[in-house]
């Protein structure tokens, strides 16, 4: 089950989130996202656990938990929209309001 953790610190690793997770059953994955320009952290992850249940008891456990100085926000994770879901359909060129 792939579970989404929102509302982490900036200094928060990739290897501490697992930890976070690791009580609650095996942890498949744990990825902090990154911004793509700068590198940081952008305050946001996935946590993908071994079944559905063990995820199921994370949420539980850990949504609205305070990690360091942040309540944290854990639930599933929504699957993407085809194409990556990351903005509107904008035209180059063409048309740009000329008759």
């Amino acid at each position: 089950m792939k579970l989404y953790v929102g509302n982490l610190s900036q200094d928060i690793s990739d290897s501490q989130l697992r930890e976070i997770f690791l009580p609650f059953g095996d942890v498949e994955s744990a990825k902090i996202i990154t911004d793509r320009y700068t590198g940081g952290p952008r305050g946001f992850g996935f946590v993908e656990m071994s079944t559905r249940e063990n995820g199921e008891r994370a949420i539980n456990e850990l949504n609205g938990k305070m990690i360091g100085d942040r309540k944290i926000i854990v639930n599933q994770a929504r699957s993407r929209p085809p194409g990556g879901g990351s903005g509107g359909y904008r035209p180059r060129g063409g048309n740009r309001g000329r008759f």
